[in-house]
C-alpha cells in the first residue's frame, strides 16, 4: 500500500467549496481501485488567516507544509479584504519560491461536451512547461525619487541552469507526447533575456535530434493559440510568457475553472505543490456553481507525479464521460451545480 501525504489549502473563495469535495473524490478512487492511500494534514492558510494574524500563513508555515509529501492548493486571493500583492506574494509564491518549484506544467485540452469558444478547435492537445522560479517576475529592483521624478526598475533574471532545467524537462515531456517542442520568445524585441533564451534552447534541442524543435515569438504564438491550436504539443517559455499562454489555452479549452497545474521541485529536496489555473471568484463563491474539474483534473496531475498514472488516466476518464453526458456547471454552458458534477465523476469511478 503507498502512502501519499498532502499539505491541503483550501484556502479562499471556491477554493473552500472544491477542494473537499476533490478530496472525496481521491478518497473513492483509492476505495475502489487500492493501492494507495491518502493522508491529509489541513491547513487554514489563506485571507482570513491573513485577516486574523497578519500574516497568510503562520510563521513556521513553510517547515509545516514541508512535512507532507505534496501540496494541493485551492485558491488564493480575495482583494476586497487583502491586496493581491500580499495574498499572492504571502502564500501562493512564497510556498513556490521556498520550495524551490522551478517548473509550472500546465495542460490544455478538447474535451467532446465543452464548447470551446473557437468555431473549430480540431481537437487541440497541448502542454505548457513554464519556467517558475526567476525570468520577468524576479523581485530584483525597486523604486527612487518622488512624484513625477519617480522611477520604478524591474529586472528580469534568466539564469543558465534554471532555462536549460525548463527546457530539458519539455524535451522528455515531448517524447511521452507527439515529439513537438515550440520555444516562446521575443528575441526581436527583448534585447539580452531572449537571445539568451533562444541560445540555451537550441544547445538543449541539439540533445534531441528525434523531436521537432522550433521557436516562436510570443507575440504571434499567442495568436496562433487562438486560430491553430492543434499546431502544438509541447512549448517552453519564460515565467511571463508562460502565465500569459497558459490563460489563453484555459480560455480556449471554454473555461479556466477546468484548468489544472504543477509547480514542481526538481531537486527533490521539498513538496511539489498542485493548484487549479482557476482564481478564487468571489463573485460566485457560495452559490454552489463553481467548477471543480480544475481541481480534479490538477488531482490527476498529482496522481501523475506520484507514480500512479493508471489512477489519473481512470480519474480523468471519468470527467470526460461526464462532461460527455451533458454535466456540467455553468460556466461551461450546463445547468449543474458543482455537487452535482462531483457526484457524476464518482460514479463513473465506480
Amino acid at each position: 500500500m503507498k502512502k501519499i501525504s498532502l499539505a491541503v489549502i483550501p484556502g479562499d473563495g471556491i477554493g473552500q467549496e472544491v477542494v473537499p469535495l476533490s478530496l472525496k473524490v481521491l478518497d473513492h478512487l483509492a476505495a475502489l481501485h487500492g493501492g494507495v492511500k491518502f493522508e491529509y494534514n489541513h491547513f487554514d492558510y489563506g485571507c482570513d488567516y491573513y485577516l486574523k494574524h497578519g500574516n497568510m500563513m503562520a510563521e513556521d508555515g513553510i517547515d509545516r507544509l514541508g512535512q507532507s509529501d505534496s501540496v494541493f492548493l485551492g485558491a488564493v486571493g480575495d482583494a476586497g479584504k487583502v491586496p493581491d500583492h500580499i495574498s499572492l506574494w504571502g502564500l501562493l509564491i512564497k510556498i513556490r519560491r521556498e520550495f524551490q518549484q522551478e517548473l509550472n506544467v500546465r495542460p490544455a485540452r478538447v474535451f467532446e461536451g465543452v464548447k470551446s469558444p473557437l468555431s473549430n478547435p480540431k481537437d487541440f492537445d497541448l502542454i505548457v512547461v513554464r519556467e517558475n522560479s526567476e525570468g520577468e517576475y524576479s523581485e530584483v529592483g525597486g523604486r527612487i525619487f518622488q512624484e513625477e521624478n519617480e522611477i520604478a526598475i524591474q529586472n528580469s533574471i534568466f539564469s543558465r541552469r534554471a532555462t536549460s532545467q525548463a527546457v530539458n524537462y519539455a524535451f522528455e515531456l515531448a517524447k511521452t507526447r507527439r515529439g513537438s517542442v515550440t520555444s516562446a520568445t521575443k528575441s526581436n524585441g527583448i534585447f539580452h533575456a531572449m537571445p539568451f533564451w533562444d541560445e540555451v534552447f537550441n544547445d538543449v534541442s541539439k540533445k534531441y535530434p528525434e523531436t521537432l524543435a522550433s521557436s516562436q515569438h510570443i507575440d504571434a504564438l499567442a495568436a496562433s493559440f487562438v486560430t491553430h491550436p492543434e499546431r502544438y504539443d509541447v512549448i517552453v517559455a519564460s515565467n511571463l510568457f508562460g502565465d500569459i499562454l497558459t490563460d489563453i489555452g484555459a480560455a480556449i479549452m471554454g473555461s479556466i475553472g477546468i484548468a489544472p497545474s504543477a509547480n514542481l521541485n526538481m531537486n527533490g529536496k521539498h513538496p511539489s505543490m498542485f493548484e487549479p489555473v482557476h482564481g478564487s471568484a468571489p463573485d460566485i463563491t457560495g452559490k454552489g456553481t463553481a467548477n471543480p474539474v480544475g481541481q480534479i483534473w490538477t488531482a490527476k496531475m498529482l496522481l501523475d507525479h506520484h507514480g500512479l498514472e493508471e489512477l489519473g488516466d481512470v480519474l480523468l476518464n471519468a470527467v470526460e464521460q461526464v462532461f460527455k453526458k451533458g454535466i456540467m456547471t455553468p460556466d461551461i454552458g450546463g445547468t449543474s451545480s458543482t455537487e452535482e458534477v462531483v457526484s457524476a465523476i464518482i460514479s463513473e469511478i465506480k
